[in-house]
C-alpha cells in the first residue's frame, strides 16, 4: 500500500500520530515521500493548523499542500505559501520550495508570473524564488530554462546588494544560491554559461563563494567539461 493509501485509510483523528512516528525526524532525513502524500490527502484547515503549530515535520506537510491546492486552481492562498517562505524553521522553508514545484509540475507559466512578484521581497522570500524554480523537472522546456537562468543571476544581483551580507537570512539565500545556479547552468548552458561567467568575473567575495560551491556539483562539471577550452573549462 502506498503511504497516501496508508493516510487516506486512516481515521483524520490518527493521521497527525502517524506522521509524526514515520516522519523520520529528529534525524538527518525528514521523510519526504510521507510528507508528498500527506499533501494529498489534507485540506486546506488542515495545511492550516499544521503550518500555525510547533511540530516542523507537519508545517513541511502543510507548505506542500498549499502548493497542492495551488496548483488545483485554489490562487487566493499564494500569500499564505509567501508567507510561509519567512518561517523560521528550514524544513518549513524547504516544503516552500516543493508546494512551489507542485504548481510549476501543473503550469510553469503560473509559477513563474507568480514568483515574479516575489522578487522585491525579503531574503527568504528571494530564497524560495530559486530554490522553487531551480529543480531539474521543471527546467526541460527551454523558455523556463531561461528564465531560471535570468532569475538566479537577477536574485545574486539582489544579494550582492545587501547592506548586511552576515544577516542570518542573507546567507540562507547565499546558501541556495550555492546550487541554484548549477541546476539553472545545467539545463540552458548557452544562456547559463555566460551568466556565470560573468558572476566568476565579480570581484565578490559572496560571488566568488557561489562559484566554488556551484563548481563542486556534478550536473555543472558535466557541463563545463564539455564545453572546451575558456574561462570555465
Amino acid at each position: 500500500m502506498s503511504a497516501r493509501d496508508t493516510l487516506a485509510s486512516l481515521p483524520a483523528g490518527r493521521r497527525e500520530a502517524y506522521l509524526r512516528e514515520h516522519s523520520g525526524l529528529p534525524g538527518p532525513r525528514a521523510n519526504l515521500d510521507l510528507a508528498q502524500a500527506a499533501a494529498e490527502v489534507g485540506d486546506e484547515p488542515t495545511f492550516g493548523r499544521w503550518l500555525a503549530g510547533p511540530d516542523e515535520y507537519l508545517a513541511l506537510c502543510g507548505a506542500i499542500g498549499l502548493g497542492r491546492l495551488i496548483a488545483e486552481g485554489t490562487h487566493r492562498l499564494w500569500p499564505r505559501l509567501r508567507a510561509a517562505a519567512e518561517d523560521g524553521r528550514w524544513r518549513v522553508r524547504e516544503g516552500v520550495a516543493m508546494g512551489l514545484q507542485r504548481v510549476g509540475d501543473v503550469d510553469t507559466d503560473a509559477l513563474l508570473d507568480e514568483i515574479g512578484t516575489w522578487l522585491d521581497g525579503p531574503p527568504l522570500v528571494r530564497r524560495a524564488v530559486v530554490a522553487g524554480i531551480c529543480e531539474p523537472r521543471l527546467l526541460r522546456r527551454p523558455a523556463v530554462g531561461r528564465r531560471a537562468v535570468d532569475l538566479v543571476e537577477t536574485v545574486t544581483a539582489s544579494l550582492l546588494a545587501e547592506p548586511d551580507r552576515r544577516a542570518g537570512d542573507v546567507r540562507v539565500l547565499r546558501q541556495a544560491l550555492g546550487y541554484c545556479w548549477s541546476v539553472a547552468v545545467a539545463a540552458r548552458p548557452d544562456e547559463g554559461l555566460p551568466a556565470f561567467e560573468r558572476l566568476e568575473s565579480l570581484d565578490d567575495p559572496d560571488a566568488a563563494w557561489i562559484v566554488r560551491e556551484n563548481r563542486k556539483k556534478k550536473r555543472l562539471l558535466h557541463v563545463l567539461n564539455g564545453r572546451g577550452p575558456g574561462t570555465l573549462a
